[in-house]
């Protein structure tokens, strides 16, 4: 829906909004907001509201902390509940300088830029998350638990699934907020679940990742639930992915899509895009997997990918092309998990399609068999490279790469460097419980 500063204004009044939060994200994806009561609606709207940047991750020093809050009004929504004290607005912001020039660490305005950088190349982004969460019991005094609210399956209904209910709400909500949700079930691990929504525009997408997340969060709480997006919370079991769809579209067509390309109708665009998805994955793979418990999940056995290839058909390798065609054509990348901050971790995988794109790369051929089946030495006989097996080496192979820092800038590109260090250093600085049972009694 498209808004106006005006339009904003009076369906604040004709709603009788009792707040407006301006939304904007940290470095790590962290949903962050100022919220202001109607007097201060107009300066909102205006770009006239400051903020202290200096208490924000990875935004500046306090000697530099005054930033202001430039609204996006495509972003305007109004929540469809009221907590008893008014309805709430929202309206997703870019963070800039005082002087109004553009804030070069703010992760939307990282995406907005890779966004032009495919414009320039006639080309735009379509995104398509499948971000999957879990849903957790709470103990007595209401902090979260690691006990599911289930022990059911892949895509089980009641009495097994015993959040239908729960997620439905969800669903509604979305929908309230002009989501298309397309389905909505129970994932494979108990607890588990996933609601999928219509693909879009990369920043659009993003934009409403953010919103899904804290949704989803939203309505846990209130049934008395809580939900998480990190990747790996129980051993032993299934992670939550994000698996995310990409292609690109040019003159209003689909640019993956060619009916005499190879493999089924691939076109050359939509190979050299893989093949930027495959050069650069290692590089990106801290911005798509960006914690410590993110390689929790990328390890064998448990659909997730760990090994660098693409295929048409099957699930064990890192990218796939699902098999429908026309408009429909796309990569999947399989690698990507919800911790994410959308706005970095689509800038990275779009600015690697691109490069493939413009390089020409080449993907190889598909491997249709069955990666986890695998024995290493069959892998490095097909040249199959694997993705980090930590963060340290992630955050490594982010850091030496110039397609990483020229697509972020140099800003975010030295804070999220600097923040995931000091997460791997407080992470082995710990003495953790199966160290404990492994060595306190045996040493």
């Amino acid at each position: 829906m498209t808004h106006t500063r005006d339009s904003v204004l009076q369906d604040l009044r004709d709603n009788k909004v009792a707040f407006l939060r301006l939304q904007f994200t940290d470095i790590t994806g962290a949903n962050k907001n100022v919220e202001l009561p109607p007097s201060q609606f107009e300066k909102a709207v205006d770009g006239q509201i400051l903020f202290d940047g200096s208490s924000i991750e990875g935004f500046v020093r306090i000697e530099e902390s005054d930033m202001i809050l430039v609204p996006d009004f495509d972003t305007y929504l109004v929540f469809p509940w009221d907590d008893g004290q008014g309805k709430v607005g929202r309206i997703i912001c870019d963070v800039h300088h005082p002087d109004e020039s553009p804030f070069e660490g703010c992760p939307r305005g990282a995406l907005k830029r890779q966004v032009a950088v495919a414009d320039e190349m006639g080309y735009s982004m379509m995104a398509g998350p499948e971000a999957e969460f879990f849903l957790f019991q709470l103990d007595e005094d209401g902090g979260p638990t690691l006990e599911t609210h289930d022990s059911a399956g892949y895509f089980d209904m009641a009495p097994v699934d015993q959040a239908e209910e729960c997620r439905r709400e969800m669903v509604q909500v979305l929908e309230a907020l002009h989501f298309e949700v397309e389905a909505a079930h129970h994932e494979v691990a108990p607890g588990q679940h996933e609601i999928d929504f219509k693909y879009g525009d990369a920043l659009a997408t993003a934009d409403n990742l953010c919103t899904f997340k804290f949704v989803v969060r939203k309505v846990a709480q209130d049934y008395g639930l809580h939900a998480t997006f990190m990747p790996k919370p129980i051993y032993g079991i299934n992670g939550s992915g994000m698996h995310t769809h990409q292609s690109l579209f040019q003159g209003g067509e689909n640019a993956f899509f060619d009916p005499d390309g190879e493999y089924r109708g691939i076109s050359k665009t939509g190979l050299h895009y893989i093949g930027g998805l495959t050069a650069h994955a290692q590089a990106f793979c801290a911005l798509t997997n960006p914690i410590v418990n993110s390689y929790k999940r990328l390890v064998p056995g448990y659909e997730a990918p760990t090994e660098i290839c693409w295929s048409e058909r099957n699930r064990s390798p890192l990218a796939r092309v699902p098999d429908r065609r026309g408009v429909a054509t796309r990569v999947e990348l399989r690698s990507p998990d919800p911790s994410c901050n959308p706005y970095l971790a689509f800038a990275g995988m779009l600015a690697a399609g691109l490069d493939g794109v413009a390089k020409e790369i080449d993907p190889g051929p598909p491997v249709n068999a069955n990666l986890y089946a695998m024995s290493a030495e069959e892998r490095a006989e097909r040249g199959i490279k694997s993705l980090p097996g930590n963060l340290k080496d992630a955050v490594a192979a982010f850091e030496a790469s110039d397609l990483m820092r020229v697509a972020l800038g140099d800003h975010i590109f030295t804070h999220f460097v600097a923040a995931k260090r000091t997460e791997w250093q407080d992470y082995i600085g710990q003495v953790h419980s199966w160290e404990i049972d492994r060595y306190l009694t045996t040493i």
